[in-house]
Protein backbone atom coordinates (compact mmCIF):
# COMPACT_ATOMS: atom_id res chain seq x y z
CA UNK A 1 0.00 0.00 0.00
CA UNK A 2 1.20 3.28 -0.98
CA UNK A 3 1.78 6.09 1.82
CA UNK A 4 -0.89 7.86 0.00
CA UNK A 5 -3.02 5.38 -0.11
CA UNK A 6 -2.61 4.92 3.72
CA UNK A 7 -3.34 8.22 4.33
CA UNK A 8 -6.31 8.55 2.94
CA UNK A 9 -7.86 5.63 4.25
CA UNK A 10 -5.96 6.45 7.72
CA UNK A 11 -8.99 7.65 10.22
CA UNK A 12 -8.10 9.81 13.37
CA UNK A 13 -8.99 8.11 16.71
CA UNK A 14 -12.72 9.27 17.76
CA UNK A 15 -11.22 10.51 21.09
CA UNK A 16 -9.71 13.23 19.13
CA UNK A 17 -13.21 14.43 18.11
CA UNK A 18 -11.62 15.82 14.86
CA UNK A 19 -10.61 14.01 11.45
CA UNK A 20 -7.78 17.12 11.03
CA UNK A 21 -5.32 16.07 14.14
CA UNK A 22 -4.62 13.58 16.78
CA UNK A 23 -3.45 10.09 15.96
CA UNK A 24 -4.08 8.31 12.92
CA UNK A 25 -5.43 5.07 13.09
CA UNK A 26 -6.22 3.17 9.61
CA UNK A 27 -9.10 1.02 8.60
CA UNK A 28 -7.19 -2.36 8.93
CA UNK A 29 -6.90 -1.35 12.60
CA UNK A 30 -10.42 0.01 13.24
CA UNK A 31 -11.64 -3.68 11.70
CA UNK A 32 -8.62 -5.67 13.90
CA UNK A 33 -10.53 -3.62 17.29
CA UNK A 34 -13.77 -4.20 16.14
CA UNK A 35 -13.19 -7.98 15.62
CA UNK A 36 -11.68 -8.40 18.90
CA UNK A 37 -14.12 -6.53 20.98
CA UNK A 38 -16.30 -8.97 19.28
CA UNK A 39 -14.47 -12.29 20.71
CA UNK A 40 -14.13 -10.43 24.51
CA UNK A 41 -18.24 -9.63 24.06
CA UNK A 42 -18.77 -13.72 22.83
CA UNK A 43 -16.90 -14.42 25.75
CA UNK A 44 -15.60 -17.42 24.32
CA UNK A 45 -18.64 -18.64 22.73
CA UNK A 46 -18.03 -20.68 19.20
CA UNK A 47 -18.02 -18.11 16.44
CA UNK A 48 -19.60 -18.76 13.04
CA UNK A 49 -19.57 -17.21 9.78
CA UNK A 50 -17.52 -14.55 11.30
CA UNK A 51 -16.48 -13.65 7.34
CA UNK A 52 -20.02 -13.24 6.31
CA UNK A 53 -20.34 -11.20 9.17
CA UNK A 54 -17.64 -8.48 9.01
CA UNK A 55 -18.18 -8.45 5.38
CA UNK A 56 -22.09 -7.76 5.73
CA UNK A 57 -21.26 -5.17 8.26
CA UNK A 58 -18.42 -3.03 6.45
CA UNK A 59 -20.14 -3.67 2.70
CA UNK A 60 -23.56 -1.95 3.73
CA UNK A 61 -22.33 1.50 5.20
CA UNK A 62 -19.66 1.55 2.72
CA UNK A 63 -22.18 1.04 0.03
CA UNK A 64 -24.41 3.78 1.91
CA UNK A 65 -21.83 6.60 2.26
CA UNK A 66 -20.42 6.14 -1.43
CA UNK A 67 -23.62 6.54 -2.78
CA UNK A 68 -24.34 9.58 -0.86
CA UNK A 69 -21.12 10.90 -1.66
CA UNK A 70 -21.89 9.89 -5.42
CA UNK A 71 -25.07 11.37 -4.89
CA UNK A 72 -26.74 8.70 -5.68
CA UNK A 73 -25.58 8.45 -8.93
CA UNK A 74 -25.36 4.25 -9.46
CA UNK A 75 -22.91 4.89 -12.78
CA UNK A 76 -20.45 7.04 -10.53
CA UNK A 77 -21.20 4.78 -7.17
CA UNK A 78 -19.96 1.54 -9.05
CA UNK A 79 -17.13 3.22 -10.91
CA UNK A 80 -15.81 4.03 -7.15
CA UNK A 81 -16.31 1.42 -5.59
CA UNK A 82 -14.59 -0.83 -8.51
CA UNK A 83 -17.34 -3.15 -9.17
CA UNK A 84 -20.23 -3.40 -12.11
CA UNK A 85 -23.26 -1.04 -11.92
CA UNK A 86 -25.27 -4.93 -11.93
CA UNK A 87 -23.40 -6.04 -8.69
CA UNK A 88 -24.33 -2.52 -7.14
CA UNK A 89 -27.54 -2.91 -8.13
CA UNK A 90 -27.58 -6.81 -6.61
CA UNK A 91 -26.43 -5.40 -3.14
CA UNK A 92 -28.02 -2.19 -2.94
CA UNK A 93 -30.81 -4.31 -2.95
CA UNK A 94 -29.11 -7.00 -0.71
CA UNK A 95 -28.86 -4.60 2.17
CA UNK A 96 -32.59 -2.37 1.17
CA UNK A 97 -30.83 0.68 0.02
CA UNK A 98 -33.46 1.20 -2.37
Amino acid sequence: MTERTERIISLSHPASGSLESGPTITLAEHVRSAVEQYFLQINGHPASNLYTFVIGEVEKPLIETVLKYAGHNQTKASRMLGISRSTLRKKISHYGLE
